[in-house]
């Protein structure tokens, strides 16, 4: 073993994938909770501003973590991976008439 505190390797892409996951599954609830769920507030950006907020929190995160290195790659692939569990996740909440 290492004496480098740095995740790396395949624990850091699970670390990172995870993150993002909920990450996006938290803006997606966010959204539905201060934009609404009404078939009307689908259409609103401050769902979109919500998603990029969580989206930029990440990053002191990771630092924090050990997993700070990103490339252009690893950028890209946290924000789609972040866009695309908000988007599935306030879908959801605003096609199932969930009341928050």
């Amino acid at each position: 073993m290492s004496d480098d505190p740095r995740i790396t390797g395949h624990t850091r892409s699970v670390v990172v994938t995870t993150i993002c996951c909920l990450a996006g599954i938290a803006a997606g609830v966010v959204s539905a909770l201060y934009v609404g769920t009404d078939p009307a507030d689908a259409g609103s950006t401050i769902a979109v501003l919500i998603m990029g907020v969580f989206v930029i929190v990440q990053y002191p995160l990771y630092t924090v973590i050990g997993v700070g290195d990103f490339g252009i790659k690893d950028n890209l692939y946290v924000t789609f991976m972040t866009f695309t569990l908000w988007f599935i996740s306030y879908t959801i909440l605003l096609t199932s008439a969930v009341t928050i």
